[in-house]
């Protein structure tokens, strides 16, 4: 007890000290990095490790490895398992509030957002997400990755984020999904695609430009996405710009830990590791269970269960005779990839001859112009559209 009343002394004269040098009164977080795994070796990582403590006084950053010849606070680590060991210990018993490291084993239903800086603009945007999975199946991680994002975002000051869904398979289920979320009550933020026709699926043109403050994806596209924004300028040994790939995120997970990539270098380290205290200072954990606390409430669990699966469903497996051929002019768009040719099946139960192609914004359903009101009306209630 006495121990624990004399650190707590000498930590509150240390904030004050440090308080009179930089003029950050009030607790900083300490946030761990890792220095062990990186391609471009230790003094990489110490080097983005010293330049965040003197571009960010907010936070105290300590090291995690083998070098000491730094004035940052250091735990030795021989290698990158005892490095993790020492990360996970040190966040267990509250000496660390967060921290950056690679290659991070998260369970089922966490995964991270990624922050990079668009080449386009220079505008800074969160990619949801970018390592480890939200879900098992991919559409309903999507969603979830939405949620995440959402509260990443606000962690980090953006009071109401857009949001956006990249023009990948499933964007239009999560489209649906999410529209369906709003009308439920949960307090989501659509932004348009600059391009001329607009709409929530964001083109390569809005990731470029960062057109939402979140960007939608799985994970796995997250991670390319992630590693070309941050090394596009370098050929892609060397990442350069943005903060990583972001704090893992999930429902009830209570830990702040950022990842880093191996080819990951000192300036992206560097804001790895503010993106980190961020997190902590904006209350992260508790903001991502407010956020699904509210989902939930707005019908989030039976949206969920009610996703079409990329499975065949029941019109595509029947019977169906085709309708007489006919010239197909109009595009229905907003129809995922996916069930397309359920579509198209669909329509044709009720007599619409319909063909499926793929337009410049993705997967369409054609059909005769003098079709096109009862066509969508039909997809419309079989929830196609």
């Amino acid at each position: 007890m006495e121990n624990n009343v004399q650190k707590t002394i000498a930590n509150v004269f240390d904030e004050i000290a440090q308080g009179l040098e930089d003029g950050n009164f009030g607790s900083r977080p300490r946030v761990g990095v890792t220095l062990l795994n990186s391609e471009h070796g230790e003094e990489e990582v110490l080097r983005g490790a010293e330049l965040a403590q003197a571009n960010d006084p907010s936070i105290q950053v300590v090291v995690i490895g083998t070098l000491t010849d730094t004035k940052l606070d250091h735990v030795a680590a021989k290698d990158p398992e005892e490095a993790h060991d020492k990360m996970d210990q040190l966040l267990q018993e509250g000496d660390l509030d967060a921290a950056v490291t690679m290659h991070y084993a998260f369970p089922i239903g966490v995964s991270t957002v990624g922050h990079s800086v668009t080449p386009g603009t220079g505008k800074s945007m969160f990619l949801a997400n970018t390592t480890g999975t939200s879900d098992m199946e991919r559409i309903s991680a999507m969603v979830k990755n939405a949620i995440s994002g959402i509260a990443v975002a606000k962690a980090n000051g953006v009071k109401e984020p857009t949001v956006g869904i990249l023009n990948i398979d499933g964007a239009r289920q999560v489209e649906k999904a999410l529209n369906k979320l709003k009308d439920g009550g949960y307090d989501i933020h659509f932004t348009q695609s600059h391009r001329a026709d607009g709409g929530v699926v964001m083109r390569g043109n809005d990731l470029l430009q960062g057109i939402p403050d979140i960007m939608i994806m799985d994970s796995l596209t997250g991670n390319i996405i992630t590693k070309v924004m941050s090394a596009y300028l370098t050929g892609g040994s060397y990442e350069s710009v943005g903060e990583g790939y972001g704090p893992g995120v999930g429902k009830g997970y209570d830990k702040v830990i950022n990842i880093i990539s191996r080819a990951s270098g000192a300036n992206v380290i560097a804001g790895a590791l503010s993106y980190s205290g961020r997190c902590v200072k904006g209350g992260l954990p508790k903001i991502v269970d407010a956020e699904y606390q509210a989902a939930e409430k707005a019908g989030l669990d039976d949206i969920l269960n009610n996703l079409q699966a990329p499975a065949k469903s029941e019109a595509s497996t029947e019977e169906v005779k085709e309708p007489a051929k006919k010239a197909v002019s109009e595009a229905i768009l907003g129809i995922d990839i996916l069930v397309l040719e359920d579509a198209v099946t669909e329509l044709w139960k009720s007599d619409i001859y319909a063909t499926s192609g793929m337009g410049c914004t993705g997967p369409v359903v054609m059909v005769a112009p003098e079709d096109e009101s009862k066509a969508r009306k039909v997809l419309q209630t079989a929830d196609y559209l």
